[in-house]
């Protein structure tokens, strides 16, 4: 695939060129379970996008309904019960699994990563071995949350074109699965034309686990929507990374340009309705009023992470919550796009 695509991204070391490497400070977010910070996260969340491994690529579907509708059995299993979900037959034990959770109101999102562990007639569990806190700043330019009750287009393309946010699912050659949150202005993040979508790439937090997935391995999926409405389009394909300069200028916002675009090959999206949205109500006046304090969860889990040597242990000294949270809205309101 990547012969037809021009400028492909075929390697880490040409991925580090393009977008740089994650600082210490990022990697040091992530922890292997789920402590009381991610448990909490979790017992608010209303709405959760889920990606499962499977033989031939990553699927993605929704959870969603109050909040406490999953929960956290142990530091290392988050379990969701079958009724919550919109597929319930997609995961199967052993399969990786990757985990997106919302929080109303919020722009962080939480992402949480392992295998199936098992499944019941009622609920199934995941095993979870890597978790931590991911930016603002896909639901800040989608608007997400400020979103009012709209009618989405019946038809597939315009829909794909209309989206202003996605998940990504992607997966290393071991089956382990990731979701990335997208989010931009219509028409600025996805572009569907004829069997081909194209994904603008804005600037995150360097850890690009899903474009070292697709690099490893190219199967990819989204799972998009226009917020506001409880329709989503369902895409699998090929994806290939691009620094293309005719692709990127297509999404230039704020005389930015993105350093790179995902580009999905093979595609026929399925628009379906949601009923884990329907059940989560996101837009909705009603929503609860959330206690998630993202900075200090942020420096949780740098404090719990176990990376080794002078520079983290200074790191874990030096993090206090007011350096984060300062450092949070520095980023969001400098480096958007």
């Amino acid at each position: 695939m990547t012969d037809a695509i021009a400028d492909p991204i075929v390697s880490i070391a040409q991925l580090e060129a393009t977008i740089g490497a994650p600082p210490l400070g990022v990697k040091m977010k992530i922890i292997d379970h789920l402590d009381d910070a991610a448990a909490d996260w979790i017992a608010q969340s209303t709405l959760a996008f889920i990606g499962i491994g499977k033989p031939d690529g990553p699927r993605i579907t929704l959870a969603g309904g109050n909040p406490g509708f999953a929960r956290r059995t142990d530091e290392h299993t988050l379990t969701i019960p079958l009724e919550a979900l919109d597929d319930p037959d997609l995961a199967q034990p052993g399969e990786g699994a990757g985990v997106l959770c919302l929080v109303p109101g919020i722009g962080e999102t939480l992402r949480a990563n392992g295998r199936v562990k098992s499944r019941s007639n009622a609920a199934i569990e995941i095993t979870i071995e890597e978790c931590f806190i991911h930016c603002a700043k896909s639901l800040i330019r989608s608007a997400f949350w400020e979103a009012q009750p709209a009618q989405p287009p019946a038809d597939p393309t315009a829909f794909v074109n209309a989206t202003r946010f996605l998940a990504l699912a992607t997966m290393d050659k071991r089956g382990l699965v990731d979701i990335s949150p997208k989010g931009d202005p219509a028409s600025l993040l996805i572009r569907l034309d004829a069997t081909t979508a194209t994904l603008a790439e804005r600037p995150g937090n360097k850890l690009a686990f899903g474009y070292r997935n697709i690099i490893e391995q190219p199967r990819a999926a989204m799972l998009a929507l226009i917020p506001g409405a409880n329709t989503t389009a369902h895409l699998t394909g090929n994806a290939c990374l691009t620094t293309d300069e005719a692709t990127r200028a297509a999404f230039t916002v704020e005389e930015k340009t993105p350093k790179l675009a995902t580009i999905l090959e093979n595609v026929a999206p399925v628009l379906r309705p949601s009923p884990a949205l329907q059940r989560a109500a996101p837009w909705s006046d009603a929503q609860p009023t959330p206690t998630i304090d993202p900075a200090a969860t942020f420096v949780a889990h740098v404090k719990l992470n176990k990376e080794k040597g002078v520079a983290a242990t200074m790191m874990r000294l030096a993090v206090n919550r007011g350096l984060v949270e300062a450092g949070l809205k520095t980023n969001y309101k400098n480096e958007l796009y």
